[in-house]
């Protein structure tokens, strides 16, 4: 499959597999990427043990019709969202790959370490990026590539599935500058979709989702309800995610 992106997909694909060579990564190869491109495996203690078992799941889990992949929201389907991932996900034979506190050049080593390719997923939800913002290591610009990165290795491994890509979710109570970081990108990333399905047709297998935009008050604000912290989602988010994506993912 050949994706158009910004930057082109054959550019994107050929970064991410000079980053992903070798033992992890090269400090002369990875000479003036951003980080959000560079794979990197996670050093905090708290998200190692969570990480080794994503890398257990890949590897030696079954096939399955679905994948998830992200990080602490996309990890929450097993706690806030389990009656929603129980009712709606599990039932169709899915496995979670979220780790909390992920950045794409977190998902980007561990899909180098353990490929999903095995797993024969038809469907792929990938939802990442946030916590580029949120701990600073990456502006708007640089935290697209990420995204890009990861949506196109995804395809690259997993040759048979639709890869749907969820426009990042807005956080914080009211406006703010990340906010604006997060529109810029999710626009970005509709062009980028959009110029596939345009150039490909029916045999495009990039589906962009724009989720996060049910979570908003008509004031722009985000309530408790849905997300307690204005980050996380809470039971009823997740009910909302699973009811907006299962007619694409069962099929």
């Amino acid at each position: 499959m050949h994706l158009t992106s910004t930057p082109p997909f054959a550019l994107l694909v050929a970064c991410v597999a000079l980053a992903c060579g070798g033992a992890g990564f090269s400090p002369t190869q990875d000479a003036g990427k951003p980080a959000s491109l560079v794979p990197a495996p996670r050093t905090d203690e708290w998200a190692i043990k969570r990480q080794d078992e994503l890398l257990r799941r890949a590897r030696e889990s079954k096939p399955v019709h679905v994948v998830f992949v992200g990080d602490s929201i996309t990890q929450s389907w097993e706690d806030p969202g389990k009656s929603a991932w129980e009712k709606h996900i599990a039932p169709l034979g899915a496995l979670n790959l979220g780790n909390s506190g992920d950045r794409t050049e977190h998902v980007l080593w561990r899909l180098a370490q353990a490929p999903i390719t095995r797993l024969e997923p038809k469907h792929v939800v990938l939802l990442i990026g946030t916590n580029n913002l949120g701990h600073g290591t990456s502006n708007a610009q640089d935290t697209l590539a990420g995204v890009q990165a990861v949506a196109s290795t995804l395809a690259e491994q997993c040759p048979r599935a639709t890869i749907h890509v969820l426009e990042i979710f807005p956080r914080g109570e009211r406006f703010n500058a990340m906010r604006g970081d997060i529109c810029q990108i999710n626009q970005a990333l509709r062009a980028w979709v959009a110029a596939d399905v345009e150039k490909n047709g029916r045999t495009s297998r990039l589906r962009l989702h724009a989720i996060g935009d049910a979570f908003l008050g008509a004031d722009g604000s985000i309530p408790k309800e849905i997300m307690p912290d204005f980050l996380h989602l809470t039971p009823k988010g997740y009910e909302m995610w699973a009811e907006a994506i299962f007619k694409q993912i069962a099929k």
